[in-house]
């Protein structure tokens, strides 16, 4: 895991990355709302807080980038180090050329939301239904006979 600290200020920020150690990775300053982001996939927590950020995040097709560093390299070795520098180099000169990763709508975010409480209470219900029929099969077993609700089957169609 790495640590990253980041002071802001209206127009910069001051980054140090550390590992688990605390040992000093990286240390830059860099300007506020001034980075373009080359990233080979357009979902994810990153990209995701990257253009929230206001970040502009393009999201490069990984088979392009391959060819890209094709282009500028006689190995063809492929490292993740050599494919940051790859991505950094194709934001910086055809940037024009790919698609920006756009953030959600608002409607979009509040149906994620939604979608989210609604999984959490069905995960929910699932999991008292199970705990019901746990206590009953201890204490009262004929409920679970007189009750279908709390029947076996009952609990695999609340799951869905």
């Amino acid at each position: 895991m790495i640590f990253v600290g980041d002071d802001w200020s209206e127009d910069h920020h001051d980054i140090e990355i550390q590992d688990e150690s605390g040992a000093r990775l990286a240390k830059r300053r860099l300007p506020e709302g001034q980075a373009a982001v080359g990233i080979e996939t357009d979902r994810g927590l990153w990209v995701a807080a990257l253009v929230e950020a206001g970040y502009q995040v393009y999201a490069v097709n990984p088979k392009v980038a391959a060819r890209y560093r094709e282009r500028h390299s006689s190995s063809g070795a492929k490292s993740d180090a050599g494919d940051a520098k790859v991505l950094a180099d194709l934001v910086r000169t055809d940037r024009h050329n790919h698609r920006r990763v756009a953030g959600d709508s608002e409607l979009a975010d509040a149906v994620k939301v939604l979608a989210r409480a609604h999984q959490r209470l069905v995960w929910s219900r699932h999991r008292q239904v199970l705990m019901l029929r746990s206590m009953l099969r201890e204490y009262y077993p004929a409920a679970l006979v007189a009750l279908p609700v709390i029947s076996p089957t009952a609990t695999a169609t609340v799951t869905h």
